[in-house]
Parts: structure tokens; sequence; C-alpha cells
């Protein structure tokens, strides 16, 4: 190939692909500007959050119900890396739930996943909330502290 028709070949594909690009802007309607972010949902939403509970919370009036509702925020018991077992610590205005964990395995003796959370169910209207892995007695205070009743 002589280089003036390796020129006129090397040109050639150049004006196919601008004629492309060009055919594709057209087609689009771009012009280089990009296109309008789509329009904001309602507010306020019309319904919960994708993936939230379209019900109201269950308020437990037993520790065995209170247990039945933290399970959902836990790992099932005895799965690959979930607790042991769950139990319950029942208070005043609350049921504190806490997971017991496997033994640390290797001579490390530290456990694979330390931290978490204990979760508290409210008496007075089922909410659920995450509180630190403290002792049961420091968890019910961190919650308490957060959580007074308004008068």
């Amino acid at each position: 190939m002589t280089e003036s028709s390796a020129r006129s070949v090397s040109d050639a594909m150049t004006e196919s692909s601008a004629k492309i690009a060009s055919a594709a802007m057209t087609a689009s309607g771009s012009t280089g500007i990009p296109a309008p972010p789509p329009p904001l949902p309602p507010y306020p939403p019309d319904g919960p959050p994708v993936g939230a509970a379209s019900v109201a919370p269950r308020i437990p009036d037993t520790a065995e119900e209170a247990l039945e509702i933290g399970r959902a925020h836990y790992p099932p018991v005895g799965s690959p890396g979930g607790p042991s077992g769950l139990f319950v610590h029942e208070f005043d205005v609350g049921y504190l739930i806490h997971a017991s964990w496997p033994a640390p395995e290797g001579p490390a003796g530290m456990p694979r996943d330390p931290g978490g959370s204990h979760v508290v169910i409210a008496k007075r209207d089922g909410g659920v909330t995450a509180v630190p892995n403290f002792p049961p007695e420091s968890a019910v205070e961190v919650y308490r502290r957060y959580h007074r009743p308004r008068p």
C-alpha cells in the first residue's frame, strides 16, 4: 500500500467516524450538553421508603414477643458468623435484645468480628433502637439517656 492510498483510507475512516457520530448526535438530539436530571420525587413521599416496613411496628406484650421482633435484626442463630444465642433483658420501658457469640477461634483469642450492637424494643410503641454493645445495664442507661419520657 502506498503512502497516498494509506492516507486516503485513513481520511475515509475519519470521515466515516465523523458521519456516524454526527448521525448519533442528531438522532439523540444531543448537542454535547448533558441531559437534565430527572425530576425530584414528590415531597412528602406518598408511602414508606423502598424496603421499609409498610405496617406499624408491633408492640410487644411479653419478652418472647420482643425476642421475635429482635430476631429480625441479627443473623440467624447458629449461622456462620451469626450469634450462638439471643437473650432478652426486660426493663421498665423496653426490652434489650443482646446476642452471645461463639468462642473465638485460633490461638490469638480474638473474636472474628468484634463490635456490634444490642437492640431495644420499646414497650410504649414498639420502636426499635440500636444501642452500643455494652453490658446490659450500661446499654439500658444509654437508651434511657436518649429516650427520656417527654413531658
